[in-house]
Parts: C-alpha cells; sequence; structure tokens
C-alpha cells in the first residue's frame, strides 16, 4: 500500500492507501503531538525540554515523541547521556501544515462545527 509517483515525481496522493493516510493525520493532529512537531520547528528537544514547554507529564510527553518517532515524523539522536529529537522531514511536515492551513481556511474553518469530528483537547 504505497502511493504512486509518477515521472514528474508527483504523487497521486496516497489515495490508494486511506488508512495510511488517516492513520498519519491522526497521528500528526492530535493536540500535544502536534504542539510537539511544531516546537521542533525551533530546533532539536530532549523530553525534558518539551515537558517545560507544554506542561504534560514526562511519561506524557515520552508516549507522544515515541508515537512520532514510530510514525516517521521524529527522529532521535544521542547526545550524551540525553536524546535530542528533530523532525525527520521538517519541509514535508511543514508542506502538511500549510496545506492544512489553507484547506481550512477554504472552508471557513467548518470542521469546527462538524458533530462527527470530536473536538480537540486543547494544549496550554
Amino acid at each position: 500500500m504505497t502511493s504512486a509517483v509518477d515521472d514528474s515525481g508527483v504523487s497521486d496522493g496516497g489515495l490508494d492507501a486511506p488508512e495510511a493516510v488517516s492513520a498519519l493525520l491522526r497521528a500528526a493532529g492530535e493536540p500535544a503531538r502536534l504542539t510537539i512537531l511544531q516546537h521542533l520547528f525551533e530546533g532539536p528537544h530532549r523530553v525534558r525540554d518539551l515537558v517545560e514547554h507544554l506542561g504534560l507529564a514526562q511519561s506524557t510527553v515520552s508516549a507522544h515523541v515515541a508515537c512520532l518517532r514510530e510514525c516517521g515524523l521524529v527522529e532521535a539522536r544521542p547526545v550524551g547521556r540525553a536524546v535530542e529529537y528533530r523532525l525527520a522531514h521538517p519541509d514535508l511536515v511543514r508542506g502538511l501544515l500549510d496545506a492544512t492551513l489553507r484547506l481550512l481556511d477554504a472552508t471557513g474553518f467548518a470542521v469546527l462545527e462538524c458533530a462527527s469530528v470530536p473536538a480537540a483537547r486543547a494544549v496550554r
């Protein structure tokens, strides 16, 4: 289940893999994970740094980082006794977030009124 890429390097958008697209959007779209991704645009962070930024428990942040890493969105690099996390594909993640904001603008943020979509929990 991979998306097709034509000779010009343009993908079909993964339309042959709706489960994978849905899973990626759920992984990146969870509010705490989305906030972590946004912080990683500033540069590498340790879990400890992210805990300070998000105000969440260390175990919670670690679990979110592990999910993002397992999904291929974040990569780890040992630095002494600590581990720094960074975006694995910053340009692609930025493109995804930018496209999402453009789509929200184009739809007038209608998703916020959709009864079938649960409301997101805010991260401080």
